[in-house]
C-alpha cells in the first residue's frame, strides 16, 4: 500500500503523530510526502516538535516519488490553508477510485472549524466542491455532537520513539504545569497553588509557554518524577499531557474528556477522573498521595493501555482500516 501524505512543514501534533505510525505500519518507502518535510527526518527540534521524527528514514524519503497511478490513499494531514492549497494543486490528478482522507487535528469541534480562525474556509469549500473527502478523522469529536457518517474520532497518541530514559526517583507530589487556555485550568490552579508542593514545583498561575523551564526530553523526565499529574482541557479537549503521563507509567487525575476516545482509560483502573466542578480534586490528591501502591498500579495499567491501544501506530492503522 502506498499513501500520499500531504502535509505542512510546521508542527501539527496530529499530522506529526500519524506520520511515524504510517512509516512503522507500511514502511517509509510507501509513505510519499508532499511536500518533503525535513522535520520528519532530521532531529533539529526539541520535544514535542519532533514527535513526527523517524530516524533512519532520510535517504529513503528523498527518493520517494508520488505517482498518482500507484497511490492507494491520499491523506491531507492537517486542516490548514497550506495543506489545502497543496491538495487543490493535485486534486484533479487523483483517480476517482483513490480514497481521499482529511485529518482534522484542530481545537474547534466543527469539522474544519479551525479554518475560520486561520482564514482558509473558502479553500475547504473549494476542496469539497472539487471532490468531497471520503473520510474525515477528527481529534475534537464531541461526545454530544452528531457528525456525518464519514467523520471518525482520532485523538492524539504517543510515539514511544520520543520517550527518553527516565529517572527512578519521584520528586514532586502534585503538579500541573500549564498555561491557562481554558477557565477550568485557572480554577484548578486557584485550588492547588497553595496546596501540597505546587508552589515550589511551579504549578502556579500566569505561566507562559515560552518561559517554561522544563522543555524537550527534560519535560518528560520531570513529568515522570510526579507522584500525581493533573490534566484539564486547553483550547481543545485533547491534550498531549493526557497521553504523555500514562506513557511514562505515571498516575493522572483528569477532567473527563468531552470527546470520543475509543478504548479510553477507565476510572480507577488506568486513570482517576475528578468531578467537572473540581470539588473533589484536593480530596483525591490527598487520598492518592497516601496510597502509593494503588497509585503505582494505576500508572502501570495506564502504560499497558497506551501500548495496547494508543500509540502512533494505532492511529495510523485506524486510518488505513477505515479508508482502504
Amino acid at each position: 500500500m502506498k499513501v500520499l501524505y500531504i502535509n505542512r512543514n510546521k508542527f501539527d501534533y496530529l499530522q506529526d503523530l500519524v506520520y511515524p505510525g504510517l512509516v512503522k505500519t507500511i514502511g517509509v518507502s510507501n509513505v510519499l510526502e508532499l511536500p518533503w518535510n525535513n522535520k520528519f527526518h532530521l532531529n533539529f527540534k526539541k520535544y514535542p516538535k519532533n514527535i513526527g521524527l523517524c530516524k533512519g528514514s532520510l535517504f529513503s524519503s528523498l527518493f520517494n516519488k508520488a505517482d498518482m497511478k500507484q497511490v492507494d490513499i491520499v491523506i491531507v494531514a492537517s486542516c490548514h490553508p497550506d495543506t489545502l492549497r497543496t491538495y487543490l494543486d493535485i486534486a484533479s490528478d487523483i483517480p476517482v477510485s483513490t480514497p481521499t482522507v482529511s485529518l482534522d487535528g484542530g481545537d474547534w469541534p466543527a469539522v474544519a472549524g479551525d479554518l475560520d480562525r486561520l482564514g482558509g474556509k473558502e479553500l475547504y469549500e473549494q476542496a469539497m466542491s472539487v471532490r468531497p473527502f471520503d473520510h474525515i478523522f477528527k481529534r475534537e469529536y464531541l461526545v454530544d455532537e452528531k457528525y456525518a457518517d464519514n467523520v471518525h474520532p482520532l485523538p492524539f497518541a504517543f510515539n514511544f520513539d520520543r520517550r527518553p530514559k527516565l529517572p527512578d526517583e519521584l520528586k514532586y507530589d502534585v503538579a500541573f504545569w500549564a498555561v491557562e487556555s481554558d477557565p477550568i485550568r485557572t480554577a484548578a490552579l486557584d485550588l492547588i497553588q497553595n496546596e501540597f508542593d505546587c508552589a515550589e514545583n511551579g504549578s502556579i498561575k500566569n505561566q507562559e509557554m515560552k518561559k517554561y523551564k522544563r522543555k524537550g526530553d527534560f519535560y518528560l523526565q520531570e513529568l515522570s518524577r510526579c507522584k500525581i499529574s493533573l490534566n484539564f482541557r486547553g483550547a481543545g479537549w485533547d491534550t498531549l499531557r493526557y497521553w504523555e503521563v500514562p506513557s511514562l507509567a505515571g498516575f493522572m487525575i483528569s477532567q473527563k474528556p468531552g470527546i470520543v476516545i475509543e478504548n479510553n482509560f477507565e476510572h480507577e483502573k488506568e486513570i482517576v477522573y475528578c468531578k467537572d466542578d473540581l470539588t473533589d480534586l484536593i480530596e483525591l490528591c490527598q487520598y492518592y498521595l497516601k496510597h502509593d501502591e494503588q497509585r503505582r498500579e494505576i500508572g502501570r495499567n495506564a502504560l499497558n493501555k497506551v501500548k495496547a491501544c494508543h500509540m502512533d501506530v494505532h492511529r495510523a492503522q485506524k486510518i488505513l482500516e477505515v479508508s482502504a
